[in-house]
């Protein structure tokens, strides 16, 4: 997995002026294509969110779960309930959505992520935080423990939900059956036309760095892991590896009832995020 920077913005739809002081509430929606390090183009969103000075400082860059986009209404709703907190960054990783490329499921979204940091702080906000599920909730992992303090794609405060600990993992029905979607060709037929996303054919070469062992180099960022007792993906031994791995500055949430990624996540639960977030990142 490269660790190169994030790579820049092509053609920017609204031009963020960084030297405007902090709080002033000159921010507006934008939309626009970034551009990854390897070159692939990333469709991302910007809202200016809740007004306030606190708010001001604070930008969400949502990592969606495979399958996902920056247009799907689960994630509309997730940006919305975080817009109550701050300013919020949606995009459709490679191979979803509108954005180009092929995922790769997890190993080369990272780069997907760091533009859309890096874009998000070119807006003024001194407060990043990244927040993924699912798929999602592996690359912020990764992502956080590959960008660290002196990089402009660095993130203030990790969230992830319903992430896997380890690759591979077929110990549920719904992986199984992931993993015939990614792995075989007539499953990525399914992908493409049912599903509407891309899958790389490839096998992942490098074996990205697995989100238990990223999970145990992001200190001193402040991460929560949330996950849901009833998730029909991930069994509760996922989120338990990821908080141990994590340590003193990890937090586990087991959520009663809940089930998997964006779809199990209530209003309540995204407010408590979106608190605990306004309150660790930085």
């Amino acid at each position: 997995m490269s660790n190169r920077p994030a790579g820049h913005v092509a053609r920017p739809t609204h031009r963020p002026h960084p030297e405007t002081p902090r709080g002033t509430r000159r921010r507006t929606p934008s939309r626009t294509f970034l551009r990854a390090s390897d070159g692939v183009r990333i469709d991302a969103v910007y809202e200016p969110g809740a007004a306030g000075r606190e708010a001001a400082d604070l930008v969400f860059v949502i990592a969606h779960g495979f399958t996902g986009g920056a247009d799907r209404p689960h994630v509309r709703r997730i940006a919305a309930a975080f817009a109550r907190h701050g300013a919020v960054v949606a995009f459709s990783f490679r191979g979803h959505g509108a954005s180009g490329g092929r995922s790769t499921v997890g190993d080369r979204e990272v780069l997907d992520l760091a533009a859309a940091v890096t874009w998000a702080r070119g807006f003024g906000h001194a407060r990043v935080v990244t927040v993924g599920f699912s798929m999602g909730g592996s690359v912020v992992l990764r992502h956080a423990a590959l960008y660290g303090a002196d990089s402009e794609a660095r993130t203030d405060a990790v969230v992830s939900v319903s992430s896997p600990a380890r690759w591979y993992y077929r110990g549920t029905a719904p992986m199984r059956r992931l993993h015939w979607l990614v792995m075989r060709p007539a499953g990525r037929l399914v992908g493409r036309y049912g599903l509407h996303t891309r899958i790389h054919h490839r096998d992942w070469d490098p074996v990205p760095l697995s989100p238990v062992e990223a999970a145990g180099r992001i200190a001193p960022t402040p991460l929560l892991v949330v996950h849901g007792d009833q998730d029909g993906y991930f069994p509760l031994d996922h989120p338990r590896m990821l908080a141990a791995a994590a340590g003193d500055h990890g937090e586990l949430w087991l959520e009663p009832g809940m089930g998997h990624a964006e779809h199990a996540s209530d209003e309540d639960l995204l407010r408590r995020i979106g608190d605990w977030a306004a309150s660790r990142a930085g």
